[in-house]
């Protein structure tokens, strides 16, 4: 019991960790733009990104898929742009993007961010002789982090559009407008390290 608490604590403290704010980005743009009400569609993304995520994390911890870290560091940025300027367009009603394709989208992105999580989880785990006890403690820790994360976003979400009557749409473009620059900036920071390797 006390190992599982142990990597449990490791992927919980993960989400909360500077180190992985664009994984907190990235869920900000996926569900912030959504409200209370929509919880049941913020579910099945957040279980498609959860699918994606988990497969690589474990593919990869395994050693069974083995991708660049570097580039996926690049890429894990860039998924947040596209969602964030796929928001704004929907949001503007100049492109329609159906609740089936955007799961898979989501599902997609989560398969590289899953890779960016395997790199940490490795390095946490060493040599231990057995690594899916560590991973699956590990991944419920991230799970539940995550859940915590998503139901801030949308009771401020809440907040702001019921309390200061936002208009849906409006926060909708500003969230993403919010996340879109930062966003950019590490894209770039991490495109100068892919190039300078």
């Amino acid at each position: 019991m006390n190992d599982f608490i142990i990597w449990f604590s490791m992927g919980f403290d993960h989400i909360a960790d500077w180190e992985a704010l664009d994984h907190i980005l990235f869920l900000a743009v996926l569900c912030g733009i959504y409200q209370l009400s929509d919880w049941r569609k913020v579910l099945i993304l957040i279980t498609a990104f959860t699918i994606g995520h988990s497969l690589t994390l474990a593919l990869s911890t395994l050693d069974i898929l083995s991708v660049n870290s570097s580039l996926i560091e690049f890429l894990i940025p860039i998924t947040i742009i596209i969602t964030a300027i796929a928001n704004i367009f929907q949001a503007k009603k100049e492109v329609s993007t159906s609740s089936k394709m955007k799961y898979v989208i989501t599902l997609s992105f989560g398969l590289i961010h899953g890779l960016g999580f395997s790199y940490v989880l490795k390095s946490l785990l060493g040599k231990a002789e057995s690594i899916v006890f560590p991973l699956f403690s590990f991944n419920i820790g991230l799970e539940i982090g995550q859940i915590i994360v998503v139901s801030l976003l949308l009771l401020f979400s809440l907040a702001l559009c019921s309390i200061f009557k936002i208009k849906p749409k409006i926060w909708s473009i500003t969230i993403s407008i919010l996340v879109l620059i930062p966003s950019i900036i590490i894209s770039i920071n991490r495109l100068m390290d892919l190039i300078n390797l």
